[in-house]
């Protein structure tokens, strides 16, 4: 169904506002060889997890989750994958804020060089008045800024580049929204206003309208799936966008919202929660909803606990995982739509009411799920394939959001990419390493 007019034509410009105000961090960064001077060269990749607590961000190394920096940031500040294996953006006051995670690779022909240095909360920030999500997709990172329903996007690996190309798009009017863009230039954006938010458009690489909809009241996320196909939710089901058409799949309630999602490349099926009370205060659901994005059918799994939208994960296989109050992973077969286990983890927990207070959390990183527990200022490391925790650090400080990097040659930053052999042998590395020693509003 059309909506109207086209949007104004995204354009390719050469970035000036992606910089902090007044030229803030907009110092030319340092060459390869005097970045490499200051560094220290390992023999793998280095993946390291972030953490945010009321005041600061916290760096943490993903195998001994000791700390390797810290920093002070008042405010309530959420934190965003970039995509290129080792910067994260800081939702802050003033737009997003870049952290220098402190582990990278530089590719060397068929190989690459692996390197660590502290991280550091730089001074470059892309400005925004209200930042919102953050999208990354084949290369590709995508803000979405909720004040002005400005669009920036950019080449993910030129993230800390001045001189970055980045190319821009503006929505009719501001609202809460995301924005995804494909890997032909297309680019797929939520429609609403400040009151409501309706559907979506499609538009070509030259911001031609070539499909749209508005029938997703509520329309909040998004998930890519397999075959570069697009998932949003809404407060009766969700919308499916694949070459370039539009179709929706609708709940089976009359109010079944899914508003958060997480999706594999690896899988057809998008894991989404799902809340079928639209009078309640705060619903604690206990089901969740697999959408086939192939098929496009929905279903619904019953789960033991109820669980919350920090809550959602997918494993490196596409398992869909939930981590519940109960404390437990549940490990879900997304073709079969069946929980095939569920793996002890944290004590039981009860969601807070409001939505910015810190609860458990569940991000995967090379391999393994980490999961915080803000009750006992901890994290834990958990490989899926086995149900194993093999490492739990206490903390000083109350996790709220996580994120992380790789430290490795992220999809699309470069032609060369490490095979899954080889992250394999580095999951087993880092486990035995750790044995020795001891993110819906």
């Amino acid at each position: 169904m059309s909506l109207g007019l086209v949007l104004p034509l995204v354009a390719l410009t050469a970035c000036s506002s992606g910089e902090a105000g007044s030229g803030a961090g907009s110092s030319a960064p340092e060459s390869p060889a005097e970045e490499q001077a200051q560094a220290t060269e390992e023999a793998t990749y280095t993946p390291r997890i972030a953490i945010t607590y009321e005041g600061g961000i916290r760096v943490l190394d993903a195998a001994s989750l000791e700390e390797v920096g810290d920093f002070e940031l008042e405010g309530f500040n959420r934190i965003n994958g970039v995509g290129d294996g080792r910067h994260l953006l800081v939702s802050t006051t003033g737009g997003f804020q870049l952290l220098d995670g402190g582990a990278w690779a530089q590719p060397h022909g068929d190989h690459a060089h692996y390197y660590t240095a502290d991280p550091e909360l730089t001074d470059t920030m892309f400005d925004a008045t209200t930042p919102g999500h953050v999208v990354v997709h084949h290369g590709r990172t995508a803000l979405f800024d909720d004040g002005t329903g400005h669009v920036e996007m950019f080449d993910s690996a030129a993230v800390a580049d001045p001189e970055r190309e980045t190319r821009e798009h503006t929505t009719p009017e501001a609202h809460h929204g995301v924005a995804v863009e494909l890997s032909d230039g297309s680019l797929i954006v939520s429609e609403g206003t400040e009151d409501a938010r309706t559907g979506l458009r499609v538009l070509d690489k030259n911001g031609k309208e070539i499909a749209a909809s508005d029938e997703c009241p509520g329309i909040h996320g998004e998930a890519v799936a397999a075959d570069e196909v697009v998932l949003a939710g809404c407060e009766d089901g969700v919308l499916i966008v694949k070459d370039g058409d539009i179709t929706k799949v609708d709940s089976p309630d009359a109010y079944g919202r899914i508003g958060n999602q997480a999706g594999s490349e690896e899988s057809s099926v998008v894991l989404g929660d799902y809340k079928s009370d639209p009078d309640a205060e705060l619903e604690r659901p206990t089901r969740v909803s697999l959408t086939d994005t192939a098929t496009g059918t929905l279903k619904l799994v019953d789960l033991p606990s109820s669980y919350t939208f920090r809550s959602l994960a997918r494993g490196d296989g596409g398992e869909a995982l939930v981590l519940g109050t109960d404390g437990r992973i549940h490990v879900i077969d997304p073709e079969t739509a069946k929980v095939t286990k569920s793996i002890p983890v944290i004590d039981e927990w009860e969601e807070p009411v409001e939505w910015q207070q810190p609860r458990p959390a569940i991000f995967m990183l090379d391999g393994s799920a980490y999961v915080t527990d803000p009750a006992n200022k901890s994290i834990s490391a958990v490989d899926i394939e086995t149900g194993e925790v093999w490492n739990t650090v206490e903390l000083d400080v109350e996790p709220n959001e996580i994120n992380g990097i790789s430290g490795n040659v992220e999809e699309g930053s470069t032609e060369f990419g490490e095979s899954d052999e080889h992250d394999h042998e580095h999951a087993e590395e880092e486990h035995e390493h750790a044995e020795d020693e001891g993110d819906s509003h």
